[in-house]
This record gives C-alpha cells, structure tokens and sequence, in this order.
C-alpha cells in the first residue's frame, strides 16, 4: 500500500473513533444542558470513574501505590477470561463491562441529580460551576487515593488486525460507538420520552405547565449523560493511557468544545460536533502533532465568531 493510502485510512480511522469518544461526551452533556439550564462541569469525572470501572472489569490490573494497595490488596479485578471466536482473541471481562459500567455510573448519575444537581437548578450558574467543579475535584483525588498516580497503558480487548493494516478494536470501538450514539438519537427524536427532553430544551417552564412531571424526566436525562460518559471512558481507556487526571484533559473540556461546535442542546450538533472535532484533531496528530491542539481550539473560535449558537444549535438555546 503506497504512504499516501496508509496515511488516508489511519486518518479516517482515527478520526472516527476519536470523533465517535467526542461525541458520546457532547451528547451526554448538551441534554443536560439543554433541557435542565445546568453547567455540569463534574462531566469529566464520571468519564474518569467509567474508565477506572471499566478497566477493573475487563484485565486484571496490578497496583504500584495508592490505598488499596496499602490495605495488602496486590491486585484487583476479576480474572481476565479470554476466548477465540472466528480466529480472534477476546477479553469476555469487556463484554460484562460494556454492561456493567453503563448500569453503575447511570446509579451514580441518578444520586448526583438528586443530591448535587436538583438543589442548584435555581440558583446562579456560578453556584452550579463552583459545586460540580468541586465535585470533580473530589472524585480525582479519590481515584488518585485508591489507585494513586499511576498512569495505566492502554489495553485491546480484541487482539487482531484487518489486512495487517487496521488494528482489529480499533474497528470495533467505531462500530460500538456509532451503534449507541444511533440508538441515543432515536431514543431523543422517536419516543415519548425524547419529545419530552426536547420540549424542555426550548421551553421547560410550559412543560410543567402541561402537568407533565419534568422532574422525573430530569433524573432520566442527568443519569443518561452519566452513563454516556462512562461508556466513553470504558472505550478511551482501551486505546489512551489512563491516570486520574484524565477526566478533565481528555474528556470535559473536549465535551465543552463539541457542544460549543454543534450546538447547545442538539443532540445532531453533538455529533456532527464530535466527528467534526475528531477528524480535525486526528488528521493534524497524523501530520502535524505540534500543531493539533492549537488546530482544534482555533477551529472552535472560528465556530464561535461566525455562528455563535453552534452549527445545529438555535439563537435562543444557546443565550
């Protein structure tokens, strides 16, 4: 295959998975947004717990330092169990914890509502920033107590490779992404309960009017953007490194651009947001690293300066 080609797929390919991470963060985030008015900056941390969860889940893991390690527990979580299917070797630990991860944070997105989220629906957004922010921080440390500093490498739980060419998981992490984003959306845009969500994004004040109980509708939503969250950590951390501070730099301030991107409280922008991001990100990593970070932020200000209210987003949603 000539350079040009290789360089061609690994960007197409990398794009799609990176933009599939950025928007499950973007989606999970702008229907809170969107329908609740609350700036959840603790989006991040539930990123950060779903990796750690995950990879407990899917591979044994050895701790250096931290509490647990203190405690004499040498190591933690099941036993990785393998098996061949078609000629591939799987980890069946990620199978369980493509369900189990999802479940876990969506309880902990329910609790956060109740306990963190509802009692400041009311007040200033600086009090929001500050409590979730805080939040984050919290979380951080405690990952940071239980497993300390170390920085884990990055697993495949499906070994393999397409023509010698294309990483085999890599394959599987855009198919998985795109199945659930696909079936976020439909949920959104094609059942009762999306209409909900969206009516309470243009005009939540006329849902309650309607005796519609809103309320519930919000733990709802809070815990999907959890779960959705978690799930993206559960992939990025099987082809990114993985260390406590992961949560901020790799996935809240990029679930801040997506949405900035596509638009606040589209669940379309979110997407067409992340994979807009992704590929940009990921052809400038292949060409010219240096410069990636600085592409992707200057591309959102172009966002900004020409359409302030984001390429799906409306006027009104996003003041």
């Amino acid at each position: 295959m000539l350079p040009l080609q290789s360089t061609l797929i690994s960007i197409i390919i990398n794009g799609l998975q990176q933009g599939a991470i950025f928007a499950l963060l973007g989606i999970g985030l702008t229907i809170v947004l969107g329908t609740m008015k609350f700036l959840n900056l603790a989006h991040g941390a539930l990123y950060l717990v779903g990796a750690y969860i995950g990879m407990l889940f899917s591979v044994q893991r050895s701790l250096a330092d931290g509490t647990l390690y203190n405690l004499g527990y040498t190591t933690v979580g099941l036993k990785a169990t393998e098996a061949t299917v078609f000629g591939v070797t799987v980890n069946l630990n990620f199978l369980l914890a493509m369900v189990m991860v999802p479940l876990i944070v969506f309880g902990i997105g329910m609790l956060m509502e109740r306990f963190v989220a509802r009692p400041f629906y009311d007040r200033p957004e600086t009090g929001q920033l500050l409590v979730t922010f805080g939040l984050a921080l919290v979380v951080q440390e405690i990952i940071r107590a239980l497993f300390g500093p170390t920085t884990f490498q990055a697993y495949q739980p499906v070994q393999g490779t397409i023509a010698g060419i294309v990483s085999l998981w890599r394959i599987t992490i855009i198919g998985i992404s795109l199945v659930l984003i696909a079936a976020t959306y439909l949920m959104i845009e094609k059942t009762d309960f999306g209409l909900v969500v969206r009516a309470g994004t243009e005009d939540s004040e006329m849902v309650r009017l309607l005796g519609i109980p809103i309320t519930r509708s919000y733990s709802l939503v809070f815990a999907l953007g959890a779960a959705l969250a978690a799930f993206a950590g559960l992939i990025g951390a099987s082809f990114q490194t993985v260390s406590p501070p992961i949560g901020t730099e790799r996935a809240l301030v990029p679930a801040f651009l997506t949405i900035v991107v596509g638009g606040a409280g589209s669940v379309v922008g979110a997407i067409a947001g992340g994979m807009v991001l992704g590929f940009v990100f990921a052809g400038f990593q292949q060409l010219a690293p240096q410069w990636s970070s600085i592409v992707l932020f200057g591309s959102v200000a172009v966002v900004i300066l020409t359409r302030p209210e984001g390429l799906f987003g409306s006027a009104e949603v996003s003041t």
